[in-house]
């Protein structure tokens, strides 16, 4: 009976419960055979080639349809409890793993702790004696001081000992105390977690560690983390010029790398290293590597002049296998990057441990976590890509931009204006090829070249979070579409055309399609769809969209990145998978700490000065303001023909002036002070501030229907901005676009509207009104454009919350700018409104 009550799943028989009678069904073994075979051609249970299938069996004819459910129901449950208990299995052994690498980092702590109070101990017994401290700076010294430079690094047996010794370094680093290790800001460990992250507390120079767990082979990893400039972005060239096998069968490689300035303020950085490859005794792969010495060591000093020589301490990749298959890494990185020669205020960038963890320790073990996942297919893209394709995307794009920034003589880049004196760079490329591959179709190389404008400015109190998505989200406010259009026509083969040669206008629209992301989240590519229409009779029928191929990253406000970038470029329509890129784009590194984020619920727009009244006032203690600087830097590049350099240089000077003007005008609104953000130029006077556009709401009412909007007492000075803010009817501009969204409301408007500042620039003007009311609207839109006002009957509105909203009149009216020619907005004021 026991043996009955088993549900066997097997070639030989089959026993299942019947519904009705509750007694026990024996399957033989070709109606399993069957079954089977139509479960796996049919496993959906709704299929009906499954019940096609099951007619056509002469052997299940005699099987109740009832039990066959039953049967396919048992079939399907047996195979997921497989799944699941396959699933735990990797989970626990994944978990034993991970317990065993915080088992080990416990007792690197206790070891540590051990040693910082023993050294407790000795400083306190040396302060009894006179010459305490002198003893204790000769021992620190003879410690201290880099033996293998007294070593022969021009013979195997010198770079063999100097490997040795490197190693023993290394090992200290990763799973000893040589280092006063301290958990990196920001990252707990934890399920969730991408591993273990600490930075140096006192080292010399900046140094990172990391350690986790990897679905991936220990060799496979070595290979994937060797490959620097397959994940490292700052990486330009890694050159391995000699290498030769280690007697105890590992290999020692002489390596020349090369690293981009993340600036246009500072030179680059390159490095002349020594690197060992070798298996420990326990069977883990180590790769470690250290700078060997003298500055003129390594490459032709011509191939150097614009790099300054920076130093490897024993750094490098300590990998272990784990039972049941992956490795668990440790990683160390620890540099001397000469922070001497940049200038003061980028000096945190290059001496910050943090900024080291961020930019090559993390992404090291983010890059293989994600190569895992793409092998086991965890990742999905969209449009089909394939992982390798959208990763080469993104390493194209931001190899580009770099490019673009630093302009190495090496890669044909010229600069054009050297006295110092102009805020924008521009550079000349003559020899500048697009060419991807051997199909002459894609690779474009142009007749005059490519020119690149580029400039660096300081930011202060601004989070770069919040700027790049803005300037992400918000295209319209900072880039012309002219310039955008002349570009991607440039890309076309034999189409040179100067911007406004052919008129286009931008509709407004701008579609974002993802096509895929990092594993963690931290960056995202995409397509940028802007659609364009013709302003000429002749090419009224002609698509003018613009396709753009873009990644962004760092727009997570708790992100742990380096920095924030937006970075794209042209790209045809149908998308090819070698296309020719020519990016431009912006990128935002922090200087210092962080500002409170908290401050940068405001809104995104002109009205982030309007906080006024004791509501919204903070303390000082409270103040979101910490002198928080950052450094943006901008570059955008141009293809040119040689008839049309001049021109082509004069509208990219004009044109990144133009962007650099908007993104102060829009730092400045988001600043968390509510001040200038720059530290130089002050923004353009064409911006309106808050204040400005509280002149002009006024201004324009007047104009327009001969009346006051406000009180003539209350018409001097700042006080029109607050009386506005405080007025009793509820009064709201919107943008002139083919949607129009609002972008400020007083006080009563947002009462009314039932909403905030932060979410007023996602609410569309006709949100608020109901099928009559849009229809009222657009019956009086014609007699408000012509003759610059109108009043509405009284009607009913609604609010965000979906409560309607009674009002006695409106008035809408065009707010005109300064020179009252140009219309800024509209402006709507509703009159003694109440809710239903």
């Amino acid at each position: 009976m026991a043996m009955a009550m088993t549900h066997h799943h097997n070639r030989e028989s089959s026993i299942d419960k019947h519904l009705d009678t509750g007694k026990y069904v024996r399957y033989t073994a070709e109606q399993v055979e069957a079954l089977e075979r139509v479960y796996a051609e049919c496993p959906k249970p709704s299929s009906l080639r499954r019940q096609q299938l099951i007619r056509e069996c002469p052997i299940l004819s005699n099987i109740e349809p009832k039990q066959i459910k039953v049967w396919f129901q048992n079939r399907r449950c047996r195979e997921k409890q497989r799944k699941e208990a396959s699933r735990l299995q990797t989970v626990n052994r994944k978990l034993t793993a991970m317990n065993k690498l915080l088992m080990e980092e416990n007792d690197r702590l206790q070891k540590q702790v051990s040693q910082l109070v023993c050294e407790n101990g000795y400083m306190r017994q040396q302060l009894h004696t006179v010459n305490a401290s002198a003893t204790d700076a000769s021992c620190d010294s003879a410690v201290t001081t880099p033996q293998h430079s007294l070593r022969n690094a021009n013979n195997p047996a010198g770079l063999l000992s100097i490997a040795e010794e490197t190693l023993a370094e290394f090992l200290s680093k990763a799973t000893g105390t040589a280092v006063n290790w301290v958990q990196m800001p920001g990252m707990k460990p934890g399920p969730d977690s991408v591993g273990i992250f600490a930075i140096s507390q006192s080292c010399s120079g900046v140094a990172a560690r990391a350690c986790g767990l990897v679905s991936l082979e220990p060799t496979k990893i070595a290979e994937i983390l060797k490959d620097r400039p397959s994940w490292f972005r700052d990486c330009r060239k890694l050159e391995v010029f000699t290498m030769f096998p280690a007697g105890n069968g590992g290999t020692i490689e002489l390596v020349y790398t090369q690293m981009f300035a993340p600036t246009t303020l500072a030179p680059a950085r390159d490095f002349w290293t020594l690197r060992y490859t070798t298996t420990l005794e326990n069977g883990s792969l180590v790769v470690c590597e250290r700078s060997l010495s003298g500055s003129g060591a390594g490459p032709s000093v011509a191939s150097a002049a614009q790099f300054v020589r920076a130093e490897v301490l024993p750094s490098g990749y300590l990998i272990r296998p784990c039972e049941g298959g992956g490795s668990i890494i440790h990683i160390v990185d620890q540099l001397n990057l000469e922070a001497w020669s940049v200038p003061e205020v980028l000096r945190p960038l290059y001496e910050s441990s943090k900024v080291i963890a961020q930019k090559m320790t993390i992404p090291a073990l983010r890059y293989v976590r994600q190569i895992a996942q793409e092998t086991s297919g965890e990742v999905v893209y969209s449009l089909g890509r394939q992982p390798a394709v959208l990763r080469t995307f993104s390493q194209r794009l931001s190899r580009g931009f770099n490019e673009a920034i630093n302009g190495f003589n090496e890669d044909g880049w010229s600069i054009m204006n050297c006295d110092g004196t102009e805020d924008v760079i521009i550079a000349i490329n003559s020899s500048k090829s697009l060419s991807n591959s051997s199909n002459l179709s894609t690779g474009l190389s142009f007749l005059g070249g490519v020119l690149c404008a580029k400039a660096s400015m300081l930011l202060q109190n601004v989070p770069p979070a919040v700027l790049v998505r803005f300037l992400r989200e918000h295209r319209l406010e900072w880039a012309d579409f002219n310039v955008d259009a002349y570009s991607a026509a440039s890309l076309k083969a034999g189409t040179y055309a100067y911007p406004g040669m052919r008129p286009t206008s931008f509709t407004g629209s701008q579609i974002i399609m993802p096509l895929g992301q990092t594993a963690e989240h931290e960056e995202l590519l995409e397509v940028i769809r802007l659609e364009g229409q013709s302003l000429t009779q002749e090419d009224a029928f002609l698509s003018r969209d613009i396709h753009l191929l873009q990644i962004c990253s760092g727009i997570d406000d708790n992100a742990v990145g380096a920095c924030s970038e937006l970075v794209f470029a042209p790209i045809d329509e149908m998308f090819p998978d070698d296309a020719a890129l020519l990016p431009s784009g912006f990128r935002i590194i922090p200087l210092e700490s962080k500002p409170d984020l908290s401050a940068t619920n405001r809104t995104l727009d002109l009205t982030s000065s309007l906080e006024v009244g004791p509501a919204t006032s903070q303390a000082a203690g409270d103040s979101p303001c910490q002198n928080a600087r950052s450094v943006l830097t901008i570059a955008f590049q141009f293809p040119f023909d040689t008839n049309l350099q001049d021109n082509v240089l004069t509208m990219a000077r004009q044109y990144v002036r133009s962007v650099i003007s908007s993104v102060q005008r829009i730092a400045m609104a988001i600043s968390p002070c509510g001040s200038s953000p720059t530290i130089g130029p002050k923004p353009s006077p064409g911006s309106p501030e808050a204040l400005t556009l509280a002149h002009w709401i006024c201004q324009s009412y007047s104009f327009h229907l001969g009346e006051e909007l406000l009180k003539s007492e209350s018409l001097g000075g700042d006080s029109v901005l607050k009386n506005l803010w405080q007025h009793q009817d509820a009064i709201l501009c919107c943008s002139l676009k083919s949607v129009p969204v609002f972008i400020f409301a007083n006080q009563a408007g947002l009462d009314m509207l039932e909403t905030t500042l932060v979410d007023l620039p996602d609410i569309t003007l006709d949100k608020i009104f109901d099928e009559s009311g849009r229809k009222a609207l657009c019956s009086d839109f014609t007699k408000l454009m012509q003759q610059g006002f109108t009043h509405l009957l009284a009607g009913v509105c609604m609010s965000t919350m979906g409560r309607h909203i009674s009002y006695e009149q409106a008035v809408a009216w065009k707010v005109l700018a300064a020179d009252a020619n140009t219309v800024h907005c509209l402006a709507l004021s509703f009159i003694n409104w109440s809710f239903v």
